[in-house]
């Protein structure tokens, strides 16, 4: 666990981190280079997850939830990113999914889909990127069709993590086609329902062990009891779901550039070359420093936004930020941490070229780092 103090981090949430860093690094750690080579999934660590109530963080305790802070929060999967990203990565999908549910939901879906979720005996997804248009409203492809007392659902998504493994799937399809944004509707959908099909895993880069899949969806009848919110109300409920989510994908890399700094200094200290170690070389240690800054730089961006979301104000321009600038950080830091170790660095036998692989999908997912920019430029213009 990092011990630096950090502002708004209580100690209460500090005591929480560090329970799930004990178990990272116990359970997570030592099987994290054969979940990746094998492409094994880290559901398998679901129970014990758990058990720590990770995987009801993001939910109150009146819906089996952690009741946790989401410092608590980012802290804890700061820590799990240090020993397994892609364990991060498939907590996030389920937070995807239930923080959809919360947020879109009435207090008859929290009960009914939540607790479950909290305990870890559901796990969740969350269906908005298509093949042809990313998560882009207007190009939403996947249709909901009222009949009676359902909808019918077709359609086609694309890398939707934990598909396979989950329970339902927030769903978001388009129930006016000519109304852009405004047309987009959320359902709750389980996956045991006839017309669901699903891929194989991806083959992924990185993070390996979260899969992710293609779902294809032909005329799935969904009941209406299953819609979060009005009609038209989809779009609204994914972006403020996504604000939530900047920060988990922040989170997971600091874990992973946390991890990468630290391996760096220690194999600048061990690291021997004419009899003396190389963390006595002028150049690696700038290198050591631009690491430390822009890692720091980034830990300031996220709590920033952690303060605004826990008062309750808005932050969708602080994790915007928080997500960019952490996304860029981790893979400067990553491929400096590989390069610090040379040769070395590049062979399997270490985790360095895992932190690179796994921190490049971090600039690509929950809204690339151009949406990013976009997102902040037309903050600060409209401000």
């Amino acid at each position: 666990m990092n011990q630096t103090n950090r502002l708004g981090v209580s100690p209460d949430d500090q005591a929480v981190a560090d329970a799930v860093a004990r178990f990272a690094t116990e359970t997570l750690a030592p099987r994290a280079r054969e979940i990746d080579e094998h492409g094994l999934s880290t559901t398998c660590h679901v129970p014990q997850l758990a058990a720590l109530g990770v995987m009801g963080m993001n939910l109150p305790e009146q819906l089996g939830g952690a009741g946790v802070t989401p410092t608590a929060m980012l802290l804890s999967l700061v820590e799990i990113s240090r020993a397994c990203a892609a364990t991060s990565s498939m907590i996030g999908a389920h937070y995807l999914g239930t923080d959809a549910v919360l947020i879109g939901g009435s207090p008859e879906q929290h009960a009914r889909w939540l607790p479950r979720a909290a305990s870890g005996e559901w796990l969740a997804g969350f269906a908005l990127t298509e093949p042809r248009g990313g998560s882009h409203p207007a190009d939403l492809r996947t249709r909901a069709v009222r009949e009676g007392e359902h909808y019918r659902i077709d359609g086609v998504k694309h890398f939707i993590s934990n598909a396979k493994e989950a329970r339902f799937l927030v769903v978001f399809a388009k129930t006016d086609p000519e109304a852009g944004a405004r047309g987009v509707s959320a359902f709750v959908v389980e996956t045991d329902s006839p017309g669901i099909s699903i891929s194989s895993p991806e083959k992924l880069m990185g993070i390996q062990g979260a899969h992710a899949f293609e779902v294809a969806f032909d005329g799935v009848r969904v009941p209406a009891a299953n819609r979060l919110g009005a009609e038209g109300t989809g779009f609204k409920t994914a972006m403020k779901v996504l604000d939530n989510s900047r920060l988990d994908v922040a989170a997971t890399a600091l874990g992973i550039a946390e991890a990468a700094l630290a391996d760096a200094t220690r194999w600048m200290r061990e690291r021997q070359i004419g009899g003396e170690p190389i963390a006595s070389k002028q150049g690696l240690q700038w290198m050591l420093a631009d690491m430390k800054l822009r890692l720091e730089a980034s830990w300031a961006l996220a709590l920033q936004a952690l303060a605004l979301r826990q008062a309750g104000l808005p932050f969708t321009l602080q994790s915007a930020m928080a997500k960019l600038h952490a996304s860029e950080m981790v893979g400067f830091v990553t491929d400096a941490a590989l390069q610090i170790h040379g040769g070395y660095g590049y062979t399997r036998e270490m985790p360095l070229e895992r932190y690179v692989r796994d921190a490049r999908i971090l600039r690509i997912y929950e809204g690339s780092s151009e949406v990013q920019r976009n997102i902040i430029a037309r903050m600060v213009l409209a401000d």
